[in-house]
């Protein structure tokens, strides 16, 4: 398997999914794109939330401790899907932390409350809640900084982050496209399981994976059934687009219209870790398996579909 924009220069983190504070002086690289030996399907499977790769600048400039900084982590959702490019589909991943740069934003999606000199600009719940692109709250409403931003920084992080990011996956989109007549972005999340409870009606049990295709502007129909399918065969309860429709890489990527199909999926984070000590737990490699299952099916919506032959 071939691997692109591999680690060079973020604070690692420790076996045990704590950080260990050994700062590496290297060039940080953004992403890290792992390609299957052989390319088998229009499938791209991508997490732009599980980086875990800390600048030593930021844990310096942060007001919150190593725990509490890693909270809106889609922690270990990238080694949930990492079976990706054995099932011959590419995996892409993010290396930043979501409470550096957040790669599920626009670009312009920045903050006059963290970042000096933004101009206020139209309402945008995102931003006024403090998740715009350069994250000012992490889990809880807690704020990362003591001070503002320069727009210099906030501008050289999106430059050197977000953008590779997105070039390298806008590209690898269109070469799935290419190749097999579609594409498919299946956008692998996670969410507090307290996040869900409150959206549930009470006649309907609690999901465990939510999909979001934007109310179907950002993926067939046919495709989301699919997918939901395969979840529901393993034994989970999956809802849809509720509280999770999908953000920017959704309404960005998703153009069925094109052949190009964007799905998000959320997965309760209490089936597999500890939200309180950011922790797998003993059943995690259970759920590893299943997700494997999972992907393997989602891999075959991709496949090219050739004629059958006449008798």
């Amino acid at each position: 398997m071939g691997v692109d924009g591999a680690f060079k220069g973020f604070w690692q983190p420790a076996e045990s999914g704590y950080m260990s504070f050994r700062p590496q002086k290297k060039t940080p690289v953004p992403y890290r794109l792992v390609r299957p030996d052989t390319c088998l399907t229009g499938v791209v499977f991508a997490s732009p939330h599980s980086g875990r790769h800390y600048p030593s600048d930021f844990l310096q400039a942060t007001q919150l401790d190593a725990l509490a900084i890693r909270s809106s982590e889609d922690a270990f959702v990238d080694l949930l899907i990492e079976d990706a490019p054995r099932l011959g589909a590419p995996l892409m991943l993010s290396r930043v932390p979501r409470a550096y740069v957040d790669l599920n934003r626009s670009a312009d999606e920045l903050d006059p409350a963290l970042v000096a000199g933004v101009r206020r600009v139209a309402h945008n719940p995102r931003v006024t809640s403090g998740l715009g692109v350069i994250p000012r709250v992490v889990a809880n409403g807690r704020a990362i900084y003591r001070d503002k931003l320069s727009l210099t920084e906030a501008r050289t992080r999106i430059a050197k982050y977000w953008q590779p990011y997105h070039t390298v996956l806008d590209d690898l989109l269109r070469e799935q496209r290419a190749q097999f007549g579609k594409a498919i972005l299946v956008d692998c999340h996670s969410m507090p399981h307290e996040a869900i409870g409150g959206f549930t009606r009470s006649n309907a049990a609690t999901p465990e994976v939510v999909l979001g295709d934007r109310f179907g502007a950002s993926a067939d129909t046919e495709i989301v059934d699919r997918i939901e399918a395969a979840f529901a065969a393993e034994g989970l309860k999956v809802g849809r687009n509720a509280p999770f429709a999908g953000a920017f890489i959704a309404q960005q990527y998703g153009r069925p219209a094109q052949r190009q199909h964007c799905v998000q999926i959320e997965l309760d984070r209490a089936l597999y870790m500890n939200e309180a000590t950011m922790e797998t737990k003993p059943e995690f490699d259970e759920f590893k398996r299943m997700m494997t299952r999972v992907m393997a099916e989602i891999v075959d919506i991709g496949r090219i579909e050739l004629p059958v032959a006449a008798e």
